[in-house]
């Protein structure tokens, strides 16, 4: 009889080789809810901005696993009492802490389901999967929940400097080519320690941490927030409310059965139960790129056009301020086009429309990033650092959008 062996490596452009510690976790990443996420992008359609983000949710759950195995190593080290068992939780707890995402990640996060964010999403399916690998999972669940005891190891999962963060900025900063978002993931981890239960940084890391937050502000505003994949995000968000509103005025759209079911119907936390979950399971970018590709030949006006947009890049125009639009300015395009292409007001909405993008690199409300010194004493890092832009990333600061055709249709 031949045996597979689960004690596998994965090659990552970024870390080099990945090691896989326990058959536990080799079952977890060989199931299909996991296997789902090579199927939904990272960045979600960043890639119309920066052509080289083509990485998935798979990449990013591997790759910050790693970096908690650096850690746990680390810790160890610094005679950081951690069981084997409370090791493995932690491992799958950020394994499989994005496994919720749904199409195209952040970008329509609350169209196809109403009101439920991937943190609850991820939470079902690592409940399910509990059930299914009997109780193996129950510590992780603790771990994500913030429930266990030791509170440093939920931090290592979702705090202000977590393994999730480490690994995006230098994922995402990787794939795009925009350096000023590449961290110092190693030097970090290698200065964690914990004090009184809570996740600390020794003081020599300071500089890195600065460094850290000042790359994340760097790739929101270069990156995540940047004005087209903003209103390529806006497109896609529209498409589905479009088409849910022919589906549901009874005109029959080519897609998928699983994306029909979620546009058919209101998915919210109130029903979302087991057969949504499996339901949402089989949904990813590929679903959702399908249905977009064919309704390009849509008889409807609105629905064919935004799809065209999206699929030939041929995206709205975006100008960003520092102040709210004003009416005026929203009316003069609005009209323009409304009338340009004989459309009703609702139906020139899903083109002319205005919104609000907001940058917080660092928030000083939750769960700072404490800071060791060398006399034993623990601080925020907004009240050591003397790189004054600290203290003022700490305030968010909001900026304001309009997006409208230009020399369009």
């Amino acid at each position: 009889m031949i045996t597979s062996n689960k004690l596998k490596i994965f090659n990552d452009p970024i870390y080099g080789f990945i090691r896989i510690p326990s058959t536990l976790i080799f079952d977890l990443i060989a199931d299909p809810y996991f296997q789902r996420l090579r199927r939904i992008s990272q960045m979600g359609l960043s890639y119309l901005v920066y052509p080289g983000a083509h990485h998935t949710r798979f990449h990013h759950a591997l790759g910050c696993m790693h970096l908690m195995q650096r850690a746990i190593q680390v810790l160890r080290f610094k005679k950081v009492e951690l069981s084997k068992e409370e090791e493995e939780g932690l491992l799958i707890a950020i394994l499989l802490h994005d496994i919720g995402h749904g199409p195209f990640s952040h970008a329509m996060e609350h169209s196809i389901v109403e009101g439920v964010n991937h943190e609850h999403i991820s939470l079902c399916f690592m409940e399910e999967l509990n059930e299914r690998f009997n109780g193996s999972l129950t510590l992780a669940l603790e771990i994500f929940n913030g429930k266990y005891p030791k509170k440093f190891l939920n931090q290592l999962v979702s705090s202000q400097l977590d393994m999730d963060r480490l690994d995006y900025l230098k994922r995402d900063s990787f794939y795009t080519g925009v350096a000023e978002g590449n961290t110092n993931a190693e030097r970090l981890i290698t200065m964690l320690n914990v004090i009184d239960g809570e996740l600390v940084l020794e003081e020599k890391g300071i500089y890195s941490v600065e460094k850290f937050i000042m790359a994340r502000r760097f790739m929101y505003w270069q990156v995540y927030l940047h004005k087209t994949g903003v209103a390529a995000e806006q497109l896609l968000m529209r498409i589905l409310k479009r088409s849910r509103e022919l589906i549901l005025r009874g005109e029959v759209l080519d897609c998928s059965k699983n994306l029909l079911f979620f546009l058919e119907n209101k998915v919210d936390i109130n029903n979302f139960n087991l057969d949504i979950l499996i339901k949402f399971s089989k949904l990813d970018d590929i679903d959702i790129l399908s249905a977009i590709k064919n309704w390009q030949e849509s008889s409807d006006f609105v629905l064919s056009e935004l799809c065209q947009m999206v699929i030939n890049r041929r995206l709205l125009h975006v100008k960003v301020k520092n102040e709210p639009i004003s009416e005026a300015k929203l009316s003069k395009h609005f009209k323009k086009f409304q009338e340009k292409n004989s459309l009703t007001e609702e139906e020139t909405k899903y083109f002319v429309f205005t919104g609000e993008i907001k940058n917080k690199a660092y928030n000083k409300d939750y769960q700072t990033i404490n800071i060791l010194k060398k006399n034993g004493k623990v601080s925020d890092v907004a009240k050591l650092s003397d790189y004054l832009n600290i203290k003022a990333i700490s305030k968010t600061v909001t900026k304001y959008y309009i997006c409208y055709p230009k020399d369009y249709v």
